[in-house]
């Protein structure tokens, strides 16, 4: 008998793949002959399956290129055929809770300008699950100004102290989530500037700099 278009029914489809199931009274020998389902080949697919009850015995068969079927697997050459049961519904059901948590890094403000060899104080409110965080001063031109501090967060409360940098201005103080998640703190500009005490000292009426030269009081 030649193939049966209405004998073949799928079973599974999907987009990459497919189960079928065909009947005839063909038997094995014939239904894996080359060309039996040429009539298909446009909805068969390579590496489908098909389940095939035969006249002589019942098999799964690879689905290969062109509507070619392989040799395939027989189950067995004298069984009653199977009932194949198919459902075009599906159900699918997904879900999912989630709760928001609330991941902060507050700044407490600090002076407008620091005295060189000096210390920055550092305080900072942290929120949420952060265990660590990295404190360091950026110039202005937003490079790290070594050293960077690693810092652990005690009771939702970081402290810290850093060296002030070298004399100049638009520093500031970055406080970040050592963890990576992109969490951070930036601070208002400030600026170091040297320590008067130490560039002048008082003789009487001058002022005496550190390489000589007097400065007049008037």
């Amino acid at each position: 008998m030649p193939f049966s278009a209405q004998a073949l029914m799928p079973v599974f489809q999907s987009q990459v793949f497919s189960l079928w199931h065909y009947r005839s009274a063909d038997t094995r020998d014939e239904i894996t002959t080359d060309g039996y389902f040429n009539a298909a080949r446009n909805s068969l697919r390579a590496g489908d399956v098909m389940i095939v009850e035969a006249s002589d015995s019942l098999a799964f068969l690879p689905v290969r290129s062109n509507g070619l079927v392989g040799a395939g697997l027989s189950l067995d050459g004298a069984v009653a055929p199977i009932a194949v049961t198919r459902t075009v519904s599906k159900s699918f059901q997904f879900v999912q809770s989630a709760s928001a948590v609330v991941t902060s890094i507050i700044l407490a403000p600090l002076l407008a300008s620091f005295i060189a060899g000096s210390s920055i104080p550092v305080q900072a409110q942290v929120l949420g699950p952060i265990n660590q965080v990295s404190v360091a001063v950026r110039d202005a031109s937003g490079q790290v100004v070594p050293p960077v501090l690693l810092v652990d967060v005690t009771q939702g409360w970081v402290t810290a102290n850093l060296p002030t940098p070298p004399i100049g201005e638009g520093y500031r103080v970055l406080v970040e989530d050592a963890g990576g998640s992109g969490i951070s703190a930036v601070s208002q500009p400030f600026d170091v500037l040297p320590d008067l005490n130490r560039l002048l000292t008082e003789d009487g009426r001058t002022l005496v700099q550190e390489n000589g030269f007097l400065l007049s009081r008037e």
